[in-house]
């Protein structure tokens, strides 16, 4: 069940310039470390991508995949975009999900980009 996103004066669209992603056939727009999804009647709800076999929240230990350095820890202000996924968040990295634990990476798998 997706919640509202209250006081969005926010129009998504193409070309909003917010990454668009392509979840449960629809689409979806990154948007300060939200996944927002805009309704016919012009509602906003916050979505977050499932934990799934595609995009798993295991740990990955030997994943590397050479987008960034071993030193670059993902956080608020990393460079890279936030992806709610499951009960937590995520990091979009080269088209997959980057997931901070301890000293490395987990990958946590592919986003389609639409």
């Amino acid at each position: 069940m997706a919640s509202h996103h209250g006081n969005h004066d926010h129009q998504h669209g193409p070309n909003c310039g917010h990454t668009a992603v392509t979840h449960n056939g629809h689409t979806d727009y990154l948007h300060d470390g939200h996944l927002h999804h805009t309704e016919a009647d012009g509602t906003v709800e916050e979505h977050q991508l499932a934990v799934t076999a595609a995009n798993p929240a295991t740990c990955t230990p030997a994943h590397a995949c050479g987008q960034h350095d071993n030193e670059h820890r993902h956080g608020p202000g990393c460079g890279h975009e936030a992806v709610p996924h499951g009960d937590h968040v995520d990091y979009l990295v080269g088209g997959h999900l980057h997931h901070p634990h301890g000293d490395h990476c987990d990958d946590h798998g592919p986003v389609r980009l639409a």
